[in-house]
């Protein structure tokens, strides 16, 4: 297997996006986030024609070159507002995550990506949830100002937009479904570090342990 993504799908607050950095960390690879969704949306700026032009010259290497010249978002961000769609952003966006899963080892957050790459053989699926009262500390610890009550709806709204992006981009799918994930963990019963010793075992039982004594190797060259 010359390369392999590991999704990441997760409710807000659970500590799903600092178990995917950790796990990127641990293997040496790249997470992505909302820099792909900033990359798509410059992209979404270009005419038709232009893109079918450009197409042919953006290779995995060239998209991974332009999403790590983005900055990062490092704070704990949410989403208050309702979910309204935009079919040409997520096909740019579809065309990024295409791209990364054919050329490079990395994670990708969110973006729907388990559903984009339900198809791939060297994909891994992760879904993170908490108890509501760990994700409410999580959010708090996180961003300290807010208030429980903000922090409460603050979790409903974003895990409700989550919810109705994901219904709507996969054609009715929904986002906790169990089967659209190689394995769901709930972390509060095994926190970040044990969750991705979890996640890369349950790599070594699906890529075989071959897979991963070789990729160990490789990291020693």
């Amino acid at each position: 297997m010359k390369n392999f993504v590991i999704t990441v799908a997760r409710g807000f607050g659970s500590g799903g996006r600092q178990i995917a950095a950790k796990l990127a960390d641990e293997l040496h690879i790249h997470s992505y986030n909302n820099r792909i969704l900033t990359l798509a949306a410059q992209y979404s700026g270009y005419d038709e024609h232009y893109f079918r032009e450009a197409d042919e010259t953006l290779n995995g290497s060239l998209i991974t070159k332009q999403l790590l010249e983005l900055p990062k978002m490092f704070h704990t961000a949410g989403q208050l507002s309702k979910f309204v769609s935009d079919d040409r952003l997520f096909e740019f966006q579809r065309h990024i995550i295409k791209k990364l899963a054919e050329s490079e080892s990395c994670v990708i957050v969110g973006k729907c990506a388990d559903y984009i790459l339900k198809d791939y053989d060297n994909v891994y699926s992760v879904y993170v949830e908490a108890p509501r009262d760990y994700c409410l500390q999580r959010v708090q610890e996180r961003m300290q100002d807010i208030t429980l009550e903000e922090a409460n709806e603050l979790i409903t709204k974003t895990d409700k937009y989550r919810a109705d992006y994901y219904k709507y981009y996969t054609h009715g799918n929904y986002w906790t479904n169990p089967i659209n994930y190689d394995i769901t963990i709930n972390n509060s019963r095994l926190g970040d570090e044990k969750s991705v010793q979890l996640i890369i075992q349950g790599m070594r039982l699906k890529f075989g342990d071959e897979w991963y004594h070789e990729y160990m190797e490789s990291l020693k060259e």
